[in-house]
């Protein structure tokens, strides 16, 4: 039976995606792709392709990049050079605005029907090599250290089947996984996709959190939400079919309450979601 706004429970988990949501990791990406493109006399990246590509792994290795790119260099030396520059520029990520705050106050707070704590957990597509680079500034080590390590799921977790990234909503259903394992242990009833929240800058995130059976607020780039302010409805439907995964199961309706839009994660209104702060 599908559940209305009015009608969902309190919140129990948050469920966090990382790059573009805690950490300015997709800006880094940006600007270490654009030194290649300029190496290389072509055009810097514009909002839309930018928007296109945000949240897609291995995204300058895709044909709509290189579509664009028209590189004179072949994709296999250019996915080497991208990765070494990278690699550079990981270390220097840090935290958005917001990140810090909702982190810390969701360790304090508690879900309003039951007064149990809000759990937390990471669900983010980067690999772990990347992983320990963008988080090695001391800041962003603190920020992300509000997750246990059996609370992270990355992108090279082989508990997500391979193929099965976003969109597709095995991250998301792998890291309620890890959340009720810890739930069992104390003796307190599993958490329900419908009493976790996902947090997503990207699209496909979005559609992966959506897929899951989970509620979605979508914090995207400026330029990822100018790109798509025409079509915001079906994103926070997850009914973009960007990357086809072959299932119709779990996808939202428009306007359907589930997911919502803010511009930052300082915006959150922990109340709506049934999430008691403390004072």
């Amino acid at each position: 039976m599908a559940i209305h706004e009015a009608d969902f429970p309190a919140i129990r988990a948050c469920i966090f995606d990382m790059d573009g949501l805690l950490i300015n990791s997709e800006d880094i990406i940006t600007q270490s792709t654009n030194q290649l493109l300029e190496k290389y006399k072509r055009p810097p990246f514009n909002r839309s392709i930018r928007a296109q590509l945000m949240g897609i792994p291995d995204s300058t290795n895709s044909d709509t990049f290189h579509n664009w790119a028209k590189l004179p260099i072949s994709r296999e030396q250019f996915a080497r050079e991208s990765t070494e520059n990278m690699r550079r520029h990981y270390p220097i990520c840090k935290p958005l605005p917001g990140a810090e705050k909702i982190l810390s106050t969701l360790t304090q707070a508690r879900s309003a029907s039951s007064g149990d704590r809000i759990e937390l957990a990471l669900a983010s597509s980067t690999k772990s090599r990347s992983y320990e680079l963008k988080t090695s500034r001391p800041e962003t080590k603190r920020l992300l250290g509000f997750f246990p390590p059996d609370r992270r799921v990355l992108g090279d977790d082989p508990r997500v089947r391979p193929g099965r990234g976003k969109p597709a909503p095995d991250i998301y259903l792998v890291a309620l996984q890890l959340l009720n394992s810890a739930a069992a242990a104390c003796g307190a009833k599993p958490i329900l996709p419908h009493e976790c929240v996902v947090f997503e800058d990207s699209v496909i995130g979005v559609e992966a959190g959506r897929r899951a059976g989970m509620r979605v607020v979508w914090v995207p780039h400026p330029d990822v939400a100018a790109e798509y302010q025409a079509r915001q409805k079906e994103v926070l439907a997850g009914r973009m079919d960007i990357i086809e995964i072959g299932e119709e199961g779990q996808l939202g309706e428009l306007d359907d309450g589930w997911a919502e839009s803010i511009p930052s994660l300082e915006h959150f209104d922990y109340g709506k979601y049934g999430i008691d702060t403390p004072p």
